[in-house]
């Protein structure tokens, strides 16, 4: 069955000699030809990568329930195959982890701590999970997302709310719009005995009240290596959405673009209608976005990716410098996790800066603190130097 899914996708236009040797080269691995005989180029060599990472138990760095790298293998196998042969080799990769056999487990959910990584995990093979279990990986998907939401929730709504406060605080209200108590106490200084009152040097008012002061849209890359970005990321963007003062709109994307905005009251369905791994096109998702503007000088646009972009990267660029000279203010987060900067595109991070448009990783404790900055209108450069971000 592969060798045909394989024949059929790779191998028209070359010769039947060479189609039936890279044919059987990739079938039987790299241990059939130790001597390299038989050439692969291309694609083909990350598809013999990714096929040996599955069935040659005895790699080293094969697949195993804690690889660090099996959330980028599954993205990578949806770059190298179609669809059909994708699921073949995702419902392989569900038996060799033990995924299937943990989550039948009566005591699974008293016992298993879920973390970040397993969870992508989870999402990564959700479309192939047989139905008694895909119930199992959403209570494990659940309980993270609760245990993250109690961490996280706290700072970044008071990060947001001061921020927003300070942008919006009217230094010229009108008698209606007049904040008393803030008044008073900043004018205690000016205290009058005689008089026995206070003379008000500095009005303060309420500011715009329920209205929408800030917009924020979280563009998600959705490959591989961003697995562990998207959790984060749609959990904050799930507690930024929750601010009535702050609207917040999540888009992810791969070689397509999905509006999320809509499950943003529940970042479990929001994972669950996620389809991590596959293909880039960063420009496709940030026109989109340009499309949600409508307050350019209020609009914050945060694009988190590995920035390795499938598409010709000087259209993206030019949607960048549209957005920037329109006023948007754009940061580039090449993750959003615990766990690091992954592998990036060093020449667009570089062409990104030349356009004052910063990008770096975030941690998402660091995150309600950039979020304040930016929304301060702050250099986000500052911010990095007192974060200790190089």
């Amino acid at each position: 069955m592969l060798g045909k899914l394989l024949y059929s996708t790779y191998f028209n236009g070359v010769s039947q000699s060479e189609e039936l040797a890279r044919k059987w080269r990739l079938i039987l691995g790299k241990q059939a030809d130790p001597s390299t005989k038989v050439p692969l180029e291309g694609a083909m060599m990350g598809m013999d990568d990714v096929l040996e990472a599955l069935y040659d138990s005895d790699r080293d760095r094969g697949l195993g329930p804690s690889s660090p790298h099996i959330n980028r293998w599954l993205g990578d196998i949806r770059q190298y195959f179609p669809t059909s042969v994708v699921q073949m080799l995702q419902k392989d990769a569900l038996e060799k982890l033990g995924l299937e056999e943990m989550l039948l487990e009566p005591e699974l959910l008293q016992t298993i701590e879920p973390d970040v990584e397993l969870v992508s995990t989870l999402l990564n093979l959700q479309q192939v999970m047989p139905n008694r279990t895909r119930e199992t990986a959403r209570e494990l998907v659940r309980k993270l997302v609760e245990d993250l939401e109690k961490r996280l929730r706290t700072p970044l709504l008071e990060a947001l709310r001061g921020a927003l406060n300070k942008s919006v605080r009217n230094r010229r209200p009108k008698l209606a719009d007049m904040n008393w108590h803030a008044t008073i106490r900043a004018n205690l200084k000016h205290y009058q005995p005689e008089y026995k009152t206070v003379i008000p040097e500095r009005l303060i008012g309420h500011g715009r009240r329920n209205q929408q002061l800030k917009h924020v849209i979280l563009a998600i890359d959705q490959s591989g290596s961003m697995s562990a970005s998207v959790v984060y990321s749609s959990i904050l963007g799930s507690i930024m959405a929750s601010l009535r003062s702050l609207r917040t709109h999540l888009i992810a994307f791969d070689t397509s673009v999905v509006d999320f905005t809509d499950k943003l009251d529940d970042p479990v369905d929001l994972l669950f209608a996620s389809q991590l791994g596959g293909g880039t096109h960063i420009d496709r998702a940030l026109r989109y976005a340009q499309g949600l503007v409508t307050a350019p000088q209020d609009t914050i646009l945060i694009l988190i990716s590995d920035l390795m972009e499938g598409a010709p990267p000087q259209r993206m660029l030019e949607t960048l410098r549209e957005l920037t000279s329109r006023g948007v203010q754009v940061i580039s987060l090449l993750a959003l996790n615990d766990k690091g900067t992954p592998a990036y595109d060093k020449q667009i991070a570089a062409a990104l800066a030349r356009m004052d448009i910063p990008a770096f990783a975030c941690t998402p404790d660091q995150f309600p603190r950039l979020m304040a900055t930016a929304i301060e209108q702050q250099s986000i450069q500052q911010w990095l130097s007192t974060e200790g971000i190089g």
